[in-house]
């Protein structure tokens, strides 16, 4: 006979299900070959058969029979608690997706980017590679997925999807997960029958030099794989006391537990553990900083003790020779007074005022009339911690909660306590349920500012600490506004509210991020001096302020744009081109004058551009109209690239002008934003303002649907000025950022500031656009960044931008055209006006329509020209006979005039002729006779007869006394 194998020699499997959906149980030899001497095959449970949680199934007889203690079962799944290293079946593989063939090298840098097992968790990557953990699995039939997983930090994409047979993904939607706010969060999904592909998948946007937390994963379940043939046992540090358990308990501190243990065994008095541990760790001697100092709540007395205790959970021993003891307790001093807006009672303790009065601390005083209390929260002496704040420690190392207190009062400040280890994260959290902004604030949509808050702190670390303050808003999940590290002076910090909801307010603050055992750091501390939250509602009033006054002499609001006068308490409009202080509207002095080249909008809440400027130069006007520009533009820089050689953009959003002062600018933040509902938008982590900036990477390198969008940060939020100025309220545009200006014609420049204040930017970052001529780019034009900050900033806080288009020319007037005369043709004289060259303006006026003339043609001149010099010449010719036949005569007369004078000299004359010459005009004699009186004619004859006695004939005197008479 064969012989019969024994139980231990072989184990029962199923066969795979038939179309019919039954299968057959058989028994497999563990050696390999062995195919005598096993039970016959026998009919199996159906495919669908399976054990509830807390039960496994017994393939002997085939029934669900329950867990022992020390062990458990999911019924029909399986759990990875366990991350010692990889479980069988994950596999952690580390791509680049960059196509950008220059950086193919970079994908050697990508190889050890992978999921890291750590223990109780899975931490992903933190750089620009894209790190993938994955499961296949079969299910028998439709189950579920669901784990653990802290995503702090919204500079990593994290994401988790399922894929079936056809490797197309499920529900599209769920897979990009959202970030955490309290230690760990629980995720589940839905998996449908069949083979399944699990991915968790991150790529971090770390393009800024600081380094992201990393996702971390823990306790992934999968329900609807098959039946469960076997129990799990415990694993260390936890245990399970009662058979049929689906999971195992913790072990709690100062206890320890193996592997499949039913109870957990206790520490020796000089040893101590933490909760879930494996084994024991020997109590170090207790030092200075394993105890801290706290204030009792004030007595009746108005007196407070100082206590000391040790630092929870007291993991040191005062029995050690080399141990300090706490020190004694019960010294009284005086209470401090009470926050401003609060009162004592009778029994020491601090309420708030009622409504209308304020206090400095001591008693509650009314509002004087024409007054109206100053409602905030303004917290600076540190007896008890106010009702709306709360503290906790959060463990550095397995992120979970701990239920002691992280900072503690100490009079006149707040400081970190000594958490469990010096990784702690010491918490605290301030709620506050909403605002109330003045209603001039109310009615401006454009008003960013609702209420502030402002905080003095200092910290003072031995190693690299770091102090978060981050916000919340509508119990969103807590966003790091700004981040300390090191040791800081004692200094202070202001966070503009800009969304009128209930907001949360964290500060943590972890020693060091590297754990060890016992703590060394606990002198590393931040000290909270004062905090002050304004506009708050239901708050507390610490002074009252000026009011306008009814007729009736009762508070109201004065309309928007107006401010009230200090003596009378009367509104008055503020003066045009002037912006109102809404915070504190009072006198004409909070009517403060725009910059130049804007105005204010119509209830004078800011200051704005309306896309026109003028400018005086060289004795003329340049009108310039920038309206043709588009509301809101967009451009990108040069790519960039990370260490690993992922290619980013610096993506700019700008809206310059125009639109009343409304900032049409918005940039996005999609990383975290992919799964915010409707209802949850306007809380998005989005900016809109003047100008924008966010980080883009393109689709087409991640392989993602759309454009992944992050860390939008606002360049301006109120506009400065426009000038042509190169400086402008400490804002300075260097000509040189950019290639020269054209000759004549310098550049508009538009000012901007924003609200931001950070450590590096102290008065918040500002923005500078340059605004240039260029017929050529019509339209929108072309916008750049200077060549030597291809950031857009040399500084990190000051933004430059050089925008050429044709809508920067000035607007077309006379002066920039001239005219052309043509010849006269036919008749026709045309006059026609051209551009003056290089043409630097558009728009304004058009040239003038070409002029016709009529005009007399070149030959009627020239006909009119040869008759005129005809007759000039003729002319010339009559006068030049006439002169000399005149010049005769005068030489005759001369030479009688010389004859005449020899002769009174008695000095015979040369014999002449006394005839008439030839050519002699008779008349010469006779031109005065008709003139003379007969007395002259008588003399002149006797004058005449006594000239020549010797020339004359009696004959010749005869003919000529006959022709005188």
């Amino acid at each position: 006979s064969v012989p019969v194998l024994h139980a231990s020699e072989y184990h029962y499997e199923y066969t795979a299900c038939d179309s019919l959906g039954s299968r057959w149980r058989v028994a497999v030899p563990h050696t390999p070959g062995l195919c005598t001497g096993l039970p016959d095959p026998i009919k199996g449970t159906e495919c669908s058969f399976s054990c509830k949680a807390g039960q496994f199934l017994d393939m002997k007889d085939q029934s669900c029979k329950p867990c022992a203690e020390g062990r458990y079962s999911l019924g029909t799944g399986i759990r990875f608690d366990e991350w010692d290293e990889l479980p069988h079946g994950f596999a952690s593989i580390a791509t680049n997706l960059e196509i950008d063939n220059s950086f193919s090298e970079s994908l050697e840098n990508c190889t050890t980017s992978t999921w890291v097992p750590l223990g109780d968790y899975v931490a992903s990557n933190t750089d620009e590679c894209t790190a993938t953990l994955m499961y296949a699995v079969n299910l028998k039939q439709s189950g579920t997925v669901s784990f653990e997983y802290i995503y702090p930090d919204s500079s990593i994409i994290f994401e988790f999807f399922v894929q079936n047979d056809q490797c197309q993904p499920t529900v599209e939607e769920s897979r990009w997960m959202r970030t955490t706010e309290k230690g760990w969060e629980l995720h589940s999904v839905e998996l449908s029958r069949g083979n399944n592909v699990l991915y968790w998948r991150t790529t971090a946007f770390s393009v800024w030099s600081k380094v992201p937390k990393p996702v971390l994963v823990r306790n992934i379940g999968i329900t609807g794989v098959a039946y469960t043939s076997e129990c799990f046992p415990c694993k260390a540090g936890t245990y399970a006391a009662t058979s049929g358990s689906s999971f195992c308990k913790l072990c709690p501190a100062n206890s320890y537990s193996s592997k499949g243990a039913t109870s957990c065994q206790q520490c020796a008095p000089d040893a101590y553990s933490d909760q879930g541990s494996s084994s024991c760790k020997p109590r170090p001697p207790c030092t200075d900083k394993d105890y801290f100092s706290t204030h009792t709540a004030c007595d009746a007395s108005g007196e407070t003790q100082l206590m000391f205790k040790w630092a929870e959970p007291k993991t040191c021993s005062e029995d050690l020779p080399t141990a300090v003891q706490l020190p004694p307790s019960g010294v009284k001093t005086k209470c401090p007074p009470c926050n401003p807006g609060f009162f004592k009672t009778n029994s020491s303790a601090c309420e708030p005022c009622p409504s209308g009065s304020y206090s400095n601390g001591s008693g509650c005083i009314s509002c004087a009339a024409g007054t109206e209390p100053v409602l905030g929260f303004e917290y600076k002496w540190w007896n008890t911690l106010p009702a709306n704040m709360e503290t906790t420690v959060l463990s550095g190392i397995n992120f979970e909660y701990k239920g002691i207190a992280g900072w503690e009062v100490a009079g006149d400040y707040i400081y970190t306590a000594a958490g469990a280890s010096d990784n702690d994260f010491m918490i605290l959290t301030m709620v506050v349920p909403g605002f109330r902004p003045p209603q001039s604030v109310m009615e401006d949509v454009e008003n960013k500012e609702v209420a502030r808050i402002t905080f003095v702190f200092e910290t003072a670390c031995s190693v690299n600490c770091e102090l978060y303050f981050m916000v919340g808003v509508n119990s969103r999940p807590n966003t790091p506004v700004e981040t300390w590290k090191g040791s800081k002076g004692k200094q202070s910090y202001t966070y503009i509210i800009e969304k009128n909801a209930t907001m949360s307010f964290t500060w943590a603050f972890q020693r060091t991020a590297y754990h060890e055992a016992g703590r060394k750091y606990t002198n590393d501390i931040v000290k909270l001096y004062s905090i002050n939250v304004t506009n708050v509602m239901d708050g507390v009033a610490s002074y009252c302020r000026l009011c306008a006054l009814e007729s009736s002499g009762s508070c109201t609001s004065c309309p928007s744009g107006n401010y009230i006068d200090r003596a009378s308490g009367a509104c008055h409009p503020c003066t045009p081109s002037t912006y109102l202080k809404a915070h504190q509207p009072y006198g004409s002095q909070a009517c403060i004058p725009c910059g130049p080249g804007t105005k204010s909008n119509k209830i004078h809440s800011l200051c704005y551009n309306d896309c026109r400027f003028s400018l005086d130069k060289d004795g003329r006007t340049l009108e310039y109209d920038f309206s043709a520009l588009p509301n809101s533009t967009s451009f990108a820089g040069g790519p960039s690239f990370t260490s690993k050689g992922l290619k980013y953009f610096h993506h700019f959003s700008i809206s310059l002008c125009g639109n009343h002062g409304r900032k049409m600018a918005t940039c996005t933040d999609n990383v975290t934003d992919m799964r915010v509902s409707d209802g949850e938008a306007e809380f998005s982590k989005s900016v809109t303002s003047y100008v924008c900036q966010s980080i883009i990477v393109p689709s087409d390198v991640m392989g993602y649907k759309t454009i992944v969008s992050s860390q939008p940060v606002s360049l301006a939020d109120r506009v400065v000025g426009v000038t042509t100025d190169t400086a402008l309220d400490n804002i300075t545009s260097l000509p040189e950022h950019f290639s020269p200006e054209n000759v004549g014609l310098t550049d508009v420049i538009f000012f901007y500031r924003s609200n931001d204040v950070t450590q590096s930017c102290s008065s918040g970052r500002a923005t500078a656009i340059r605004l240039r001529c260029d017929p050529l780019k019509t339209g929108s034009g072309a916008l750049s960044v200077p060549s030597k900050c291809p950031d857009g900033t040399c500084d990190g806080c000051t933004f430059h931008f050089l925008w050429e288009t044709s809508a920067a020319c000035p607007l077309c007037s006379a002066y920039d055209y001239h005219a052309i005369v043509s010849a006269c043709l036919g008749g026709i004289q045309r006059t026609t006006y051209v551009w003056r060259e290089p043409k630097l303006c558009t728009g304004g006026v058009p040239l003038p329509e070409q002029k016709v003339s009529i005009c007399k043609t070149m030959d009627f001149w020239l006909k009119v020209g040869i008759s005129a010099g005809t007759c000039a010449a003729v002319l010339l010719t009559v006068m030049t006979c006439y002169f000399w036949k005149k010049n005769q005569k005068l030489e005759y007369k001369y030479s009688k005039l010389v004859m005449n004078s020899t002769a009174k000299d008695s000095e015979l004359p040369a014999a002449d002729s006394c005839a008439i010459m030839e050519g002699e005009d008779v008349e010469d004699d006779l031109i005065f006779t008709s003139k003379k009186s007969l007395f002259g004619k008588i003399k002149s004859f006797t004058s005449k007869v006594g000239a020549h006695p010797l020339c004359c004939s009696s004959t010749g005197l005869e003919d000529r006394r006959g022709l005188v008479l």
